[in-house]
């Protein structure tokens, strides 16, 4: 049953990022590490943590960062495209992403149930996938599952923080070992540092484009329509097609060397 995320939730979350219990370090230098988690049960679902130091840019400012969507456009390469769907709570909503995988992988997409919690000086944003009647699995990406992902921004300092992203994810697709190595490996430090960066340059690209529209943080901004939580249903990653990547060879993959996606303009 759907349900929106209550303070336990969050608190198991936050657990996870900060536990080392059952976690092995994968990559560690340049302030970023990323560990695996060991799961007995899946060979195809990964749970990857990452953590990243994030000096000049406070707690607040990455936060904003995360939830901003028109900022988004500009800092998340991997993006294809993304909106919110509509408002269940003024700490939840349903929203759509599709994330272009590294060429000759098919591209997903979620449809997530998003929760957030700002605590003083900490702030976490969690998902799950959901079905939404009119957001069905598209011909042209394979519907992924968002098992449990988010992320804890913990303050460090007054302009100072440290960002932790957590994912499990359910790709609908048996992916070759040297994929889940090269994310750990490659992708996943670089998403972290495109984060950061992103924080480094929010403050005045935000003076330029609606300095004061946050509904994240002033809910009655928000002009989203309602969605009724009776409407959505938990998406099993067995009602989704599972598609067979196992052969793609490594020579055949290209990932860009792109260093981020800002354009010139302002």
């Amino acid at each position: 049953m759907v349900y929106i995320p209550d303070d336990a939730d969050f608190n198991s979350f936050r657990e996870q990022c900060e536990s080392l219990v059952g976690w092995h370090v994968q990559y560690n230098k340049g302030g970023v590490t990323v560990w695996n988690h060991e799961q007995e049960d899946s060979k195809t679902v990964q749970k990857l943590k990452m953590r990243i130091v994030c000096k000049d840019v406070s707690a607040e400012t990455i936060y904003d960062v995360l939830h901003d969507t028109p900022y988004r456009k500009k800092w998340d390469t991997n993006m294809i495209e993304t909106y919110d769907i509509g408002r269940l709570t003024v700490n939840a909503d349903v929203g759509y992403y599709s994330w272009k995988c590294p060429s000759p992988l098919k591209n997903r997409d979620f449809v997530t149930l998003r929760s957030w919690l700002p605590l003083g000086n900490d702030y976490m944003i969690i998902n799950y996938s959901v079905k939404h009647p009119k957001y069905p699995p598209r011909k042209d990406f394979v519907r992924a599952v968002s098992l449990q992902t988010g992320y804890l921004i913990k303050a460090s300092g007054p302009s100072s923080c440290i960002l932790y992203y957590l994912t499990q994810v359910d790709p609908r697709g048996s992916l070759p070992k040297w994929v889940v190595n090269k994310v750990s490996q490659f992708v996943a430090p670089k998403a972290m540092k495109k984060i950061y960066k992103a924080g480094l340059k929010y403050t005045e690209w935000k003076r330029k484009h609606n300095p004061e529209f946050k509904p994240w943080l002033y809910p009655e901004q928000n002009t989203l329509p309602s969605v009724d939580l009776a409407e959505l249903a938990i998406q099993h990653a067995h009602e989704l097609e599972n598609i067979d990547e196992s052969g793609v060879s490594e020579e055949k993959m290209h990932i860009s060397d792109e260093e981020d996606g800002y354009s010139k303009e302002a």
